[in-house]
C-alpha cells in the first residue's frame, strides 16, 4: 500500500509539474472554456443549457486521450519500464496509477468548470446532482481506460498522436459539444454512437441536466462502463515491457474490441 501511495503520489504531482500535462489537463481544457464562453454563447445562446457537461467532457477528452498517453509511450520508449519490472512494480500499477491521476485532475476541472460556469456566463447548474457525479465518473473511467490503450498500443509518439486525433477530432464535430446529436444527419449519427463523448453528453441530459435525451441514459453509462472494463483489461493483456520485445500476447488490433460496446448500442439504443 505504500509503494502505491508513493507511485500515485508522484504521478499527481507529474500531472502538474510536467508541461505537457498541465497543458492537457488545466490550461487547455480551461483555456478552451473561458474562449466558449466569452464566443460561442454570443454565437449560440442555447448552448448556455448544456456549457456544463459539454466542457466537461472537452476537458476529459483532452487529459485521457491527448495527455494521458504521452507519458506511457515516452516511458516505454526509454526503456523505463524495464526498471519498474526489475524492481517488482506490476503492470496493472503502471497503467491504472496514470488512469487514476488524470481522473482526480478531471475532478478538479470540473468542479472548477461547474463553480465559475454560472457565475461568468450564466449557465445552469445540474438538477440532479447524483445524475451528474455518476456521469462524470463513468465517462472519465470510459476515456481513461482508451486512453492507457491508446499508449499501450501505440508504436511511437507518432502513432499515440495519430489514434489520439482519430477519438479527439470526431469527437468535438460529432460527439454533441457543440452540435446537438438531433441536428446530425443519420448516418453521422450512426458514427457519433461509437464515441464516447455521444453518450456522456446524452447522460449528461438525461441524467443531470433534466433535458431531453436523444436515446436512453441509462444505456449510454452501461456502454461507456463497458468500454471502460474492456479498454483496460485490452491495456493490461497487451501491455509490453519494451519497445523492442519481439513477441506480443496479443495483436495490437484487439484494441478495436473496445469499441464492440459501442457497435451494440447502435443496434439496440434509439
Amino acid at each position: 500500500m505504500s509503494a502505491f501511495t508513493n507511485h500515485f503520489s508522484f504521478e499527481f504531482r507529474t500531472g502538474i509539474r510536467d508541461k505537457t500535462l498541465l497543458l492537457m489537463n488545466y490550461l487547455f481544457p480551461l483555456g478552451f472554456y473561458a474562449m466558449m464562453g466569452l464566443v460561442m454563447v454570443q454565437i449560440n445562446p442555447a448552448f448556455l443549457e448544456t456549457m456544463i457537461p459539454a466542457m466537461i467532457v472537452f476537458a476529459i477528452l483532452a487529459a485521457t486521450m491527448i495527455g494521458l498517453p504521452v507519458p506511457l509511450v515516452t516511458a516505454r520508449e526509454a526503456g523505463i519500464f524495464r526498471s519498474y519490472k526489475i524492481n517488482g512494480v506490476p503492470a496493472i500499477s503502471i497503467l491504472v496509477i496514470p488512469a487514476l491521476t488524470t481522473i482526480l485532475h478531471m475532478v478538479v476541472v470540473t468542479i472548477i468548470i461547474t463553480a465559475t460556469a454560472p457565475l461568468f456566463f450564466d449557465a445552469p447548474l445540474p438538477v440532479n446532482w447524483p445524475g451528474f457525479v455518476v456521469t462524470l465518473l463513468v465517462m472519465a473511467f470510459a476515456c481513461a481506460g482508451v486512453g492507457v490503450l491508446i499508449g499501450v498500443i501505440s508504436t511511437s509518439s507518432r502513432m499515440m498522436v495519430l489514434w489520439s486525433q482519430l477519438i479527439f477530432v470526431p469527437s468535438m464535430l460529432l460527439g454533441g459539444m457543440m452540435m446537438p446529436y438531433s441536428m446530425l444527419p443519420e448516418a453521422a449519427g450512426k458514427v457519433a454512437q461509437l464515441l464516447p463523448a455521444t453518450h456522456a453528453m446524452n447522460a449528461f441530459r438525461g441524467l443531470a441536466q433534466d433535458l431531453t435525451a436523444d436515446f436512453d441514459p441509462l444505456g449510454s453509462l452501461i456502454i461507456l462502463l463497458a468500454s471502460g472494463v474492456l479498454a483496460f483489461g485490452l491495456a493490461i493483456y497487451l501491455f509490453s515491457w519494451d519497445r523492442r520485445n519481439t513477441t506480443q500476447r496479443g495483436n495490437p488490433l484487439l484494441a478495436l474490441l473496445a469499441l464492440l460496446p459501442y457497435a451494440v448500442g447502435i443496434l439496440l439504443l434509439s
